[in-house]
């Protein structure tokens, strides 16, 4: 069944109405800017609709100011629903979130809608779940009008046709809702709780075998070095200078496979960013480096921003590439890369006058000291770190399927509740 038709196929006593016949809706334009003639208030913004289901004035809200006239217009009452009105992604808009408590001061800011429902023919909290639905998600989806920016026209939210059941009909809804969601929820956030768990697993694993190795019995000996602490007996110091040497090749037409580097994935290709980042219209004079070469991104090495690229390509003149000397295994070196300690080492290398922007110069790389363990101890390392994420990457994988499975079932089970297809003892029982 087509997802608009679930409206057309509603039990036989409820009813399908246009929004703006048991409900009031305002479109915000109050901005985030405060004039001393004005009322300080707090703004309900763009991103506190987006990220939470319910809003009050207990989150860490925008302080601006706004006209008294305003304040009547935009001022949320609880019951009252938000959504989303303007995004740069047509399916971020129309996103709701619920009302739970109120305050004076607490306003509807920029980008945003709030709905008031009749409270006599309309419960609040059912009202939250029809935004949630698809059938309503889908009108005001196909109704936004934009290209690069999209946004939903204020007579689109007006003309949604809502399903309406009896009043009491309305709230068991919600109350069994309510409770379905909050059991499914749960099972999310425990199976994010896991994915976290793993990540600081390998997270550990990493950073105790490129300092410590694979042998927990191994006598040890102190490195000298506060980041590294006691290494293998066997194992080197080297200072960075006499494992790396300075790149400098320079592409004459840019042409080449143009590379980012980022503390989370390393070096890569630019072009498997789905996010947008800027690309200037001509890179000759770009920064050469080749397979196996250690990129640092010189701005963000602080926060690891720096790895070992698998691939020849450019990258910015502001990164620097560092050729090895051999000393250091590349998969090696790239564990090393993602390691906790080394990064804040590097971190405490990097200068700058703000913290948020410090930057890692070749004389302050060359001057820190690695762990030079035997070359087949890297293998052994690089293996077996290899094969320790090769199981837990099955197992995110797994974990991740599963959350997507219950968030549709989440979808589809709202869906379902506010068109009737659930029985009315089934969500009593």
């Amino acid at each position: 069944m087509n997802t608009l038709d679930l409206l057309s196929e509603l039990p036989a006593n409820w009813q399908a109405v246009p929004l703006k016949s048991v409900c009031q809706f305002a479109v915000n334009n109050v901005d985030k800017h405060s004039h001393e003639d004005e009322v300080p208030v707090r703004l309900c913004n763009y991103t506190d609709v987006y990220k939470n289901e319910k809003v009050s004035p207990k989150l860490d809200l925008m302080v601006a100011t706004a006209t008294k006239e305003e304040i009547a217009q935009f001022h949320l009452d609880v019951g009252d629903v938000v959504i989303t009105k303007d995004s740069e992604s047509w399916n971020d808009i129309g996103v709701p979130a619920y009302v739970e408590a109120t305050s004076e001061d607490f306003i509807c800011g920029y980008h945003l809608a709030f709905i008031r429902p009749n409270k006599v023919k309309l419960d609040g909290r059912y009202l939250f779940r029809c935004m949630q639905s698809r059938p309503i998600a889908l009108q005001l989806e196909l109704e936004a009008a934009g290209v690069t920016r999209y946004g939903i026209p204020k007579g689109a939210i007006g003309s949604a046709v809502l399903p309406l059941p009896s009043f009491e009909r309305q709230r068991g809804i919600a109350d069994y809702l309510d409770c379905e969601t909050a059991y499914i929820d749960a099972l999310i956030a425990e199976k994010e709780r896991m994915l976290a768990l793993l990540e600081e697993k390998r997270a550990t694993l990493i950073s105790q075998a490129v300092t410590r190795g694979l042998d927990p019995d191994i006598p040890l000996k102190p490195s000298g070095l506060d980041w590294l602490g006691d290494i293998p007996t066997h194992w080197d110091i080297e200072r960075a200078k006499n494992v790396f040497s300075v790149r400098d090749e320079r592409s004459e037409t840019g042409d080449e496979e143009l590379l980012t580097v980022s503390h989370i994935t390393g070096v890569t290709p630019r072009s498997d960013k789905e996010v947008y980042m800027f690309k200037a219209d001509d890179m000759t004079g770009y920064k050469r480096c080749y397979p196996n070469d250690l990129v640092i991104n010189t701005l963000w090495a602080w926060m690891g921003a720096m790895g070992v690229s698998p691939l020849s390509g450019i990258i910015s003149p502001d990164y620097h590439v560092y050729e090895s000397k051999g000393l250091l295994l590349p998969e090696f070196m790239e564990l090393l890369c993602r390691s906790k300690p080394f990064v804040a080492e590097v971190n405490r290398w990097s200068k700058g006058v703000w913290s948020s922007r410090l930057r890692l110069y070749p004389e302050s790389f060359f001057e820190m000291r690695l762990p030079i363990p035997p070359e087949d101890e890297q293998r052994e390392i690089v293996k077996a770190v290899e094969g320790e994420g090769k199981k837990g990457r099955e197992l995110a994988a797994a974990l991740k399927e599963s959350m997507a499975l219950l968030k549709e079932r989440r979808s589809a089970l709202i869906t379902a509740a506010v068109t009737g297809q659930i029985d009315s003892r089934e969500m009593a029982a």
